[in-house]
């Protein structure tokens, strides 16, 4: 782990993996939604569930359905079996538990750090799972899908007037990552446990949110 301080203004967290241990619940539910494929199917689905975290469910059930399994589906369709998905993952994120240490640095710092997520699960889910588990306090904004991670921090940017490379995003994919370049911002990886680090040499990783409190400088 670089031990360099990275000076911020404001933070925007990603949601699963970063906040919520919840990466393989939602893992689990697409496996479930495929539970009548083939064995083959089932763990390809999984497979591109862990290696494009930070995608939007949709952008992932189009992949399933037109190239995992070869169906001509309709966007129609693609909203049944997202809203089926949704079913299946909402009240078991809204339990899941913490991610190591977030829950600590929220309590001490979102009084004093603006904090914002930007999550690839649609808004209205997010916004209700973090209001279940009563995490809305710590936050001045709430966004998710559609709109693209990158779009929400150049609008929160633009919105607060902040200056973007004193704008921490945090995230545990590659997606994350590439959203932070995209609009400018820095970036500070969270590895998730029992996997490869996504991040390119170089980049700052945590494994768990514990040690972000030495990581920033602020203001």
């Amino acid at each position: 782990m670089n031990n360099s301080k990275v000076l911020i203004d404001a933070i925007i967290f990603d949601f699963d993996g970063v906040l919520a241990e919840s990466v393989n619940i939602k893992g689990d539910a697409f496996v479930e939604l495929y539970r009548h494929e083939s064995m083959e199917v089932q763990n390809k689905v999984l497979a591109y569930h862990n290696e494009n975290g930070g995608v939007t469910r949709y952008d992932k059930i189009r992949y399933y359905e037109k190239t995992l399994c070869n169906r001509n589906v309709t966007e129609s369709r693609i909203m049944e079996i997202a809203g089926n998905f949704s079913d299946i993952v909402e009240d078991l994120v809204i339990k899941s538990p913490w991610v190591e240490g977030s829950k600590d640095f929220l309590d001490r710092y979102y009084k004093i750090i603006p904090f914002y997520v930007a999550s690839a699960t649609p808004e209205d889910e997010l916004k209700r799972i973090v209001k279940n588990r009563n995490m809305d306090h710590y936050f001045k904004g709430v966004y998710g899908a559609p709109k693209k991670k990158h779009e929400h921090i150049t609008a929160i940017i633009d919105q607060y007037n902040y200056k973007k490379q004193r704008i921490l995003m945090i995230g545990d994919a590659i997606t994350d990552y590439n959203a932070a370049q995209k609009s400018g911002t820095k970036f500070i990886g969270r590895n998730l446990p029992n996997q490869a680090s996504p991040f390119p040499a170089g980049i700052i990783v945590m494994n768990d949110l514990r040690d972000l409190e030495d990581l920033i400088k602020l203001k």
